[in-house]
């Protein structure tokens, strides 16, 4: 229920604060009073689109609050729960504007984007009017509207809808990826068959660089290692040393034993030259290699860099590409296999939103049938009780909201052509119209304030009571606010406010009032006369506050 506005330099409105109640809530004034303003300050609060310029002349700035108190079950909740902001039994909605056209919201004191605060507004307040198009007289949205009646598996239908599209996504990169390996079929096979003939194996190619690197360098050290391994040889170093160790060895008996360290030197000097002669010799006889081993080496290896290069990688990484290649050929074998399942699980999927469709469908036709005969027993007190009400369901194309198009048709009179609502009835008529079936609509909802802007334009007498009687026992169940220049409506509701306009000191300024009884007598019947209020204005006004 929408509990307070507080507006403060919002257009005509310096400062103002209402405070709204239960029941059947109506603003009268004169035309031009400013009782637009309140609803364009309003909606400002809420999030809705509406005019830039709101900011009061000569002030910087414009702020509107609102407060409403919410039922435990009351949707807003969730929604505040999923943008962390504060749930409790109250709620304060708070927007300021600037001058240069900077908006900023709060949901209890905390900010938040205007988005939020759209999705809040939902849940709270529904403002109508004979020329809303937000959703009654907008066909587009009639579909909606009968789902929320229904309360109809539309979520079903949506799953279904994104399974089946998903389904055909995979099944049409399936194709698509098959035929791209079918084109190039011819080259996989080929390519394939070229490396397993070469039969690369794994660390091949840095083996074949290293023995052609050492037979290619074994010509040119070889003769180097030769005259080295015969310096150390006899017929190099070793003889000397032969030669002076048998001098010495004649020697070492004179010598008192000063020749025996020199002897054992001697000695390990020939141990490590014949260490070295060894391997060097060892090394000299690994240079010997084939020819044919060289060229055959140079040529698997050119083989090797060829292959590598036609394919683009590495040559030490044609083993693993040969995996690969293999593997999107096994892929173009299994592929027939791959794309019927895929096709069985398209067909699955469609037959899955076919059924849930079907059910909407007959989800929908049933509540059609039920809307129309509440809005034939809506009709009826509101002296339309000779117009027909129909909800009608065509074929549409699949979608995720079914395979419906739903439209509200009326004809005014048995007979008549059918058409749509904005199309065939006149202003009171819509008015009426619009006032059945937002009843129809809204029955149940939780917590929902209504604002009904002017719905009784076009009808007066008889047929004014008798619209005012509807809102008055729809208020029973909800708190409805209605913008009105109807005595009749005026008089049936519970709490009244006036709108006001006056200009001070060059400034123009509206107010709103709160009506004691007396006032609402007067007010009633400037309403019934016009500017002059006369004693038989008065005593028909009482008459209608009296009921």
């Amino acid at each position: 229920m929408l509990c307070g506005l507080d507006i403060r330099d919002m257009l005509l409105i310096e400062r103002l604060q209402l405070d709204f109640q239960p029941g059947l809530n109506v603003l009268t004034g004169e035309t031009g009073a400013g009782k637009s303003i309140l609803l364009d300050a309003l909606g400002f609060v809420l999030g809705w689109r509406g005019r830039a310029d709101l900011v009061r002349q000569g002030a910087d700035n414009g702020e509107v609050s609102a407060w409403f108190e919410l039922d435990a079950d009351h949707p807003a909740r969730a929604i505040l729960d999923q943008a962390g902001l504060g749930n409790t039994g109250e709620l304060v909605l708070r927007r300021t504007n600037s001058r240069d056209g900077r908006k900023t919201s709060f949901v209890n004191d905390r900010r938040c984007s205007g988005e939020v605060l759209r999705r809040l507004s939902e849940t709270l307040v529904e403002l109508h009017g004979q020329h809303d198009d937000r959703g009654l007289l907008n066909a587009r949205g009639h579909r909606q509207l009968l789902d929320s009646f229904a309360g109809a598996p539309t979520g079903a239908v949506r799953d279904a809808w994104r399974a089946a599209a998903a389904a055909r996504r995979d099944l049409a990169a399936a194709q698509a990826a098959l035929e791209s390996l079918r084109q190039e079929e011819e080259f996989l096979r080929h390519a394939v068959a070229e490396i397993d003939d070469f039969a690369p194996e794994r660390g091949e190619e840095d083996r074949l660089d290293a023995e052609r690197r050492r037979m290619q360098a074994a010509e040119r050290i070889r003769k180097d290692i030769a005259r080295a391994h015969d310096a150390l040889g006899l017929a190099g170093g070793e003889a000397p040393l032969l030669d002076a160790q048998r001098w010495l060895d004649a020697a070492v008996a004179d010598a008192n034993g000063d020749l025996d360290e020199p002897l054992a030197a001697l000695a390990r000097a020939l141990d490590a030259l014949a260490e070295a002669e060894q391997g060097v010799g060892d090394f000299l006889r690994s240079l010997d290699y084939d020819e044919a081993a060289l060229e055959h080496a140079e040529e698997r290896l050119f083989a090797y860099r060829a292959l590598a290069r036609k394919h683009d990688v590495p040559a030490a990484a044609l083993t693993e590409h040969a995996v690969v290649l293999r593997a999107r050929l096994s892929q173009l074998d299994a592929g027939t296999q791959e794309l019927a399942r895929l096709q069985e699980a398209v067909a699955q999927a469609e037959a899955g939103y076919d059924r849930a469709a079907l059910a909407l469908t007959r989800a929908r036709k049933a509540a059609a049938a039920e809307l129309d005969a509440q809005m034939s027993a809506e009709l009826a007190p509101l002296r339309m009780e000779r117009a027909v009400f129909t909800t009608s369901l065509t074929v549409a194309d699949p979608g995720p909201e079914g395979r419906d198009v739903v439209t509200f048709t009326v004809a005014t009179n048995p007979g008549a052509p059918s058409g749509a609502l904005n199309k065939v009835a006149s202003g009171g008529e819509l008015s009426r119209f619009l006032l059945a079936l937002k009843v129809c609509l809204t029955r149940g909802d939780s917590g929902l304030t209504m604002i009904f802007d002017e719905i009784d334009r076009g009808v007066g007498g008889a047929t004014a009571d008798a619209v005012g009687r509807r809102l008055s026992a729809l208020a029973a169940e909800a708190q409805i606010l209605v913008v009105t220049h109807s005595p009749q409506v005026a008089a049936l509701g519970q709490h009244h406010w006036r709108v006001e306009k006056a200009v001070s000191g060059g400034e123009t300024r509206s107010s709103v009032v709160a009506l004691a009884p007396a006032a609402r007598v007067d007010e009633i019947a400037r309403m019934l006369s016009g500017d002059v209020v006369t004693p038989e204005a008065r005593a028909a006004a009482a008459a209608l506050l009296g009921g």
